[in-house]
């Protein structure tokens, strides 16, 4: 049963980029957020949060995953990692939505997500600066988050679109809902029924 929404946690990752999707997804009770680590120990954000995975990498079970999210982070630039393409590999093979903002946009290009797939990033030139050989750029879409199939991307100024794209994927509100949390978070109009 899908009944999980993984966020993977490492140091120095950029955590105002999952915040409020995650949040949605946790008020919806539809999934139960799990924080995932390279390990057990406790990780520092770039904001200064210390968290302490619930699970490592290791421990990720596919098939109860509903949504694996990765945040941007310098991490990204720096070469990735393996353990994680792997696991991106076996998600996507089981249908699981993955979600990457930022520099971890990165990751599911090297995890050969985008093959075929529309995407975005931070910009098509950073792409292709930090990634020599990628080879996608027909499947680039240059706005600020992209849902397509499986796979949700954003570049790292976009978390309010990103969690927006997110919401809908996963079916947490219908799209005038949906719409709603949008307008709120990316330009302060408040819901009428919040006005009553």
């Amino acid at each position: 049963m899908r009944s999980k929404a993984y966020v993977l946690v490492f140091d120095g990752l950029a955590d105002w980029e999952p915040a409020l999707a995650m949040c949605q997804i946790r008020k919806s009770g539809k999934l139960e957020i799990v924080s995932v680590g390279f390990s057990k120990e406790n990780v520092v954000t770039m904001g200064g949060f210390t968290i302490c995975p619930d699970i490592a990498l290791d421990e990720v079970n596919v098939d109860e995953a509903g949504l694996f999210l990765l945040p941007g982070g310098d991490m990204w630039e720096q070469g990735g990692s393996d353990a994680v393409r792997e696991l991106l590999g076996r998600l996507s093979s089981n249908g699981v939505p993955v979600a990457a903002i930022c520099g971890a946009t990165l990751e599911v290009v090297r995890a050969g997500l985008t093959r075929g797939v529309r995407h975005t990033s931070n910009a098509l030139g950073y792409l292709k600066a930090v990634l020599p050989g990628y080879a996608d750029e027909e499947f680039y879409v240059d706005r600020p988050a992209v849902a397509d199939g499986n796979l949700i991307t954003a570049g790292g100024l976009d978390r309010i679109e990103f969690a927006y794209e997110i919401v809908k994927r996963l079916e947490i509100f219908d799209e005038a809902e949906a719409g709603e949390l949008y307008e709120m978070f990316k330009n302060g109009v408040v819901p009428a029924r919040y006005m009553a």
